[in-house]
């Protein structure tokens, strides 16, 4: 059994959701579906199986998490991990030693650790390039063959913006695969496998499951045999997500769009708001017209997100503010109904060297905010106490 669309896919995305899971029990007609919290299966008979053999390799939960992402991002094949590093880990493993892969500068700074501390010294040749590179590709000419792209749009924590559709061409024209990490924006608002793109990358713990509740990542394939490659890697290596997670990601996904349109709305709101006040010096939101890629960002989303980032004048008020906010709450991670505010280069960017984060705008002032769904006026009114002086 497999998760059923009787639609064919022709269902909107808030439709396919709210009823994902819903008709895969025939048996009971249980409208959640079951958690097999269950590690064996029985086999009918010698030779014989019932689809499923050993949770590792498949679980009737995680199946239909994977069948119902895959249908919703556009793929042919969704592979759900432990956590959002766990499927960047297994990206990685495509490649040998000796090949190079080309990778986005400004990125999560988990990411940059694992490639820097575990890839590298395994002898994959890493080649860090910026946005601007992507919109001049002869830039790029000096690096010779590649044989993977990776790249985060809107990136973390700055929200610069990579041209997808620019990326996608230099690198089929390499023979390269390209992954996206879509996780601030989601299939809800950008699609990056329609734009080209062979891979994309979520740390699921964030907007997909939305309630910071159950730590996951999810690779989705474009093709079914690059999916069976990710497929097959997992099961080797064991990095599997357990059936109560799969569940509550599952759960997650049924109120994504209405999430994210509320999140959305209050991040744009609260950008507006931030841009008039005296204490900060930039915004960085690409739903703002004076985002210096909000025409490149239009061209390839639907909307900007419920993440946004700001520096004040005066860097040394940053510790000040976060000791005062208290709607607000000081924490790591992002993509809840909650609204977190973070301080990048204490946290999550802190294994950065310093060189790089002050290139790269993560500077000491640099706070991220990841929008819920409360109340916008509440919100504006807990940061306006907070950066008073």
């Amino acid at each position: 059994m497999s998760f059923r669309d009787p639609f064919h896919n022709s269902l909107e995305i808030e439709s396919l959701l709210a009823q994902a899971g819903s008709r895969w029990d025939d048996r009971t007609g249980s409208i959640s579906m079951p958690i097999y919290q269950v590690t064996t299966f029985r086999h009918p008979g010698l030779g014989e199986s019932t689809g499923f053999d050993y949770s590792r390799t498949s679980n009737p939960t995680r199946q239909v998490l994977e069948e119902v992402l895959a249908t919703a991002e556009g793929g042919s094949k969704a592979v759900a991990f432990p956590s959002g590093m766990a499927a960047v880990d297994c990206f990685l493993r495509l490649f040998k030693p000796g090949e190079k892969i080309l990778v986005l500068e400004d990125l999560y700074g988990g990411t940059w650790r694992i490639l820097e501390s575990v890839f590298r010294p395994w002898g994959l040749q890493i080649q860090y390039i910026s946005c601007e590179d992507l919109e001049y590709p002869e830039r790029l000419s000096r690096h010779g063959q590649f044989a993977g792209l990776f790249l985060e749009t809107p990136t973390n924590p700055t929200l610069k913006i990579s041209n997808i559709a620019n990326a996608v061409s230099l690198a089929k024209s390499h023979g390269a695969i390209v992954a996206v990490d879509n996780t601030f924006l989601t299939f809800c608002l950008q699609r990056p496998l329609d734009l080209g793109a062979d891979l994309v990358v979520y740390s699921s713990s964030k907007y997909l499951g939305g309630h910071n509740d159950v730590l996951s990542g999810v690779l989705v394939a474009k093709t079914a045999e690059l999916g069976e490659r990710l497929a097959k890697l997992q099961n080797t290596t064991g990095a599997v997500l357990g059936p109560w997670d799969s569940w509550l990601l599952l759960r997650g996904l049924k109120t994504l769009p209405l999430r994210l349109k509320q999140q959305q709305q209050n991040a744009l709101t609260i950008a507006n708001w931030l841009l008039s006040h005296p204490a900060v010096a930039d915004v960085f939101y690409p739903g703002l017209p004076g985002h210096p890629s909000h025409a490149v960002h239009q061209s390839q989303a639907s909307g900007a997100g419920g993440m946004l980032s700001f520096t004040l004048r005066n860097p040394a008020k940053a510790a000040t503010v976060l000791s005062k906010v208290k709607l607000w709450l000081f924490a790591e991670s992002l993509g809840g109904v909650e609204s977190l505010i973070t301080l990048p280069v204490k946290q999550t960017h802190a294994d950065v060297p310093e060189a790089t984060r002050i290139h790269l705008g993560i500077v000491d002032s640099l706070f991220r905010l990841s929008v819920g769904i409360e109340n916008a006026q509440d919100l504006i009114q807990d940061l306006a106490q907070a950066l008073e002086d």
